[in-house]
């Protein structure tokens, strides 16, 4: 599978793609209100089939329901039924069910198998309405979805999936595996010594945001100067996200490039997050880790995960011998057993580096063997 995203051309026309989304919030809207009723009334879950049928038949009699395809509708019931299932399966994790959207922040609508048609250079037909788009490359393989995604500035994207893409295999093998820990002041720091900073986008951006933000507040409710003080706020913190996603594209390239295994520590981040709070935010480990995921299985390298609990700064890389306590402060300590001193995040990557290589498979750990310093 692989997901290609073109941006539309601005045209009069795009509101009917606007009003299909809006279409979209408003159904998906009364599909949750028809799961709370149907279990206050029978305390049962509300199937996927009925309602789909249900919707069916209330679309033939509402004409704005119409503005979305069938298939956009089945995929909203599925959604739906998906997110619940989820609800079902973890809500001892604090997992929330789906709940209503305000209908202008509704965001897309899927299509699967008709409903749009590829024309020739870069057109596409969605209903019977025509739309050109940014062709930035050509579409192989077989179309399995289609989206349509709206931006906070109104902007609509198209989101397509598309199977059976072959694609040259191109792995470069280095032999080497490393360990990295995650820090506040540095955000990354490997096995081998060297540290990597995070620019942090959004405290460089921070004075200028709450400028905006405050310009946003001040004007009045409903005019086009609120409008228009909105989407320069919106501007602002799309920038931010558009140059941290690419610094994280980029070092994940750089890191798989040096390194065939990657080791990292499993991150409680919603404890983090009520930690430390916008610095956790502004570092976005969990969004980090995703992109280099996603490169590593693409260039055919590994990232492993340890437990969480492993006490990797509070034990010693050289002797093995584990601390009881290390306050967060300590960024340096002495091993009361073999005397060495040990810097808190240096140490606490090679024992990551160790305790992954240990759980590698045999052949990836022969490989990287001379770059292990246990």
């Amino acid at each position: 599978m692989k997901t290609l995203k073109f941006k539309l051309y601005q045209h009069n026309r795009n509101k009917y793609l606007k009003r299909s989304i809006n279409a979209a919030g408003v159904i998906y809207n009364h599909c949750i209100a028809l799961h709370k009723r149907y279990y206050r009334m029978w305390g049962k879950h509300l199937n996927c089939a009925k309602l789909q049928a249900h919707i069916a038949k209330l679309r033939k009699r509402k004409e704005f329901w119409q503005s979305v395809g069938s298939q956009a509708v089945q995929d909203i019931c599925q959604r739906i039924e998906k997110a619940y299932q989820l609800f079902f399966k973890h809500h001892k994790k604090r997992v929330r069910p789906p709940n209503f959207k305000k209908v202008r922040r509704y965001k897309s609508f899927t299509l699967k198998l008709a409903g749009y048609k590829f024309l020739s250079d870069n057109r596409i037909k969605i209903g019977s309405k025509v739309y050109q788009y940014w062709k930035s490359r050509e579409i192989e393989g077989t179309v399995k979805t289609l989206t349509i995604k709206r931006t906070p500035l109104g902007e609509l994207f198209m989101v397509v999936v598309v199977d059976g893409v072959i694609e040259p295999q191109t792995r470069v093998e280095t032999g080497k595996i490393a360990g990295f820990d995650f820090g506040l002041k540095t955000f990354l720091t490997v096995s081998d010594g060297s540290q990597i900073e995070s620019p942090q986008f959004l405290n460089q951006s921070l004075t200028t945001i709450k400028v905006a933000n405050r310009q946003h507040s001040k004007k009045v409710k409903g005019s086009a100067n609120r409008e228009r003080a909105r989407k320069h706020l919106v501007r602002k913190h799309e920038d931010v996200s558009s140059r941290r996603s690419d610094w994280f594209w980029k070092l994940a390239h750089d890191l798989t490039d040096k390194f065939d295994v990657l080791c990292f520590e499993t991150l409680n981040l919603r404890g983090m997050q009520r930690l430390w709070g916008r610095k956790i935010s502004d570092l976005a480990f969990g969004e980090f880790l995703n992109i280099l995921e996603w490169v590593a299985q693409k260039k055919k390298k590994q990232v492993v995960f340890i437990d969480r609990w492993y006490p990797s700064s509070k034990t010693c890389n050289h002797c093995g011998h584990v601390l009881k306590e290390l306050d967060l402060s300590v960024r340096e300590w002495r091993c009361p057993s073999c005397q060495s001193i040990n810097g808190r995040d240096e140490n606490a990557a090679k024992n990551i580096q160790a305790v992954g290589a240990s759980t590698v498979k045999l052949g990836d750990v022969r490989q990287a063997l001379p770059a292990i310093a246990v």
